[in-house]
């Protein structure tokens, strides 16, 4: 076996307790479908979301002063081309976006062969965009929606099965359960509908996100090529000092593809730092790192902004989604019942739950109401406002 096919069953083992979770989804709903003793029917995802959108498109218009597009779509794609849209929502740079779809077209279709080549093709993107792979497909079974170009894309293979599977469990008689069930997998699809409906008024927030993520991956593609460059010694000496396993002469890739999932921004400043790096202006490096490294400095440095725009705005994005589900869906009977039936939790518990960017749009709009949603979306918070909103809602004030 060759090191590129190494890689490529490595990354297919990272994802494969999803691959795993995939095939038990499957395999159980075709059990089902087999036992005749289950005659349960439920609606489709299409049935129910065409039923509810027009008014969850209304009450979105309604309570953040901001319509949808009236044309949006919503679409229920395979599970193989919902990964594949995963990659498309991957803010690659212009020189790499062919490359990102190729490698999560691969991924999909768990192409051993096709992913070395991929790697091949490019090592240094690989390092870069393998570590979304992992985690946007490794989440596939968690997501049950994306809005991505005016379309919102609803997970068909999850959503499709577990209503069944859950009525399933919960045993016989399933006539007795199948209200409550129907009930709770209304609720979410009115949940998903409803905070994808919210991420597609965030137009002018998506842009800035978007060009800050950018910005981060064309740091580390940087980062990932100084890397990939450095000289036997070199790689072999950063690697003893930060203590990483040891990788056999015949293995090159694999010792430099360490340190790069070491030394990245993303993973070594976080780690070593914390979630307060997020409100720095400036940060320092290891002087034996440097000696070996001399770019990392310059490099972490110019990571800082971009990273703090894309926290700060993506936080902001997911809080104002979570805050209109929480209030729009406060009273609805199916999303109370979603809670008890697919989470086991209640919609007090649900709503005491902390999240930064959900508690700078509930302090805004105690003082804005509905202007809340337009102000976050012209002014969007620093990471500091984010992290004390009495900051942000001062300098909203001021204006």
């Amino acid at each position: 076996m060759t090191e590129l096919e190494e890689f490529a069953d490595a990354l297919l083992d990272q994802i494969s307790v999803e691959l795993n979770e995939e095939k038990d989804i499957a395999n159980l709903s075709a059990r089902i479908s087999e036992d005749s003793d289950f005659t349960i029917k439920f609606d489709t995802p299409q049935q129910i979301a065409q039923k509810i959108a027009p008014d969850l498109m209304q009450k979105v218009a309604d309570y953040t002063g901001i319509a949808p597009n009236k044309d949006i779509k919503i679409e229920f794609p395979g599970l193989e081309e919902l990964k594949k849209i995963k990659g498309r929502k991957v803010f690659a740079t212009s020189e790499a976006r062919g490359f990102v779809d190729k490698l999560f077209s691969a991924l999909a279709r768990q192409e051993r062969q096709s992913i070395a080549g991929i790697i091949k093709e490019d090592t240094a993107k690989f390092l870069v965009y393998s570590t979304y792979a992992k985690s946007y497909i490794s989440k596939i079974s968690t997501t049950y929606g994306d809005y991505l170009d005016d379309a919102i894309y609803v997970n068909d293979f999850v959503l499709s099965g577990y209503p069944q599977i859950i009525l399933y469990k919960q045993g016989k008689p399933y006539s007795l359960r199948y209200d409550g069930v129907r009930s709770g997998y209304t609720g979410a699809l009115k949940m998903t509908i409803l905070e994808e409906l919210v991420h597609s008024i965030q137009k002018n927030l998506y842009e800035q996100n978007k060009q800050a993520v950018i910005e981060v991956n064309q740091i580390n593609e940087e980062l990932a090529k100084i890397i990939l460059g450095l000289d036997d010694t070199t790689a072999s000496k950063l690697s003893e000092y930060l203590q990483l396993p040891d990788v056999p002469p015949e293995f090159p890739i694999a010792k430099r593809a360490n340190l790069f999932f070491t030394l990245n921004p993303d993973n070594f400043i976080v780690n070593v730092l914390g979630p307060d790096v997020m409100t720095f202006t400036k940060v320092e490096v290891d002087p034996t790192i440097s000696t070996m490294l001399p770019q990392l400095l310059g490099i972490y440095q110019r990571w800082l902004g971009p990273i703090q725009r894309h926290h700060a705005i993506f936080s902001t994005m997911e809080g104002m989604a979570e805050f209109c589900v929480q209030n729009i869906l406060a009273n609805d009977e199916d999303f109370a019942q979603y809670l008890t039936t697919f989470m086991g939790t209640d919609i007090s518990s649900y709503q005491v739950r902390k999240h930064m960017g959900k508690d700078l749009t509930s302090l805004v709009y105690g003082s804005y109401g509905k202007q809340t949603f337009s102000i976050l979306m012209q002014n969007p918070p620093n990471t500091r406002e984010l992290k004390d909103p009495q900051l942000y809602l001062k300098r909203i004030n001021q204006k």
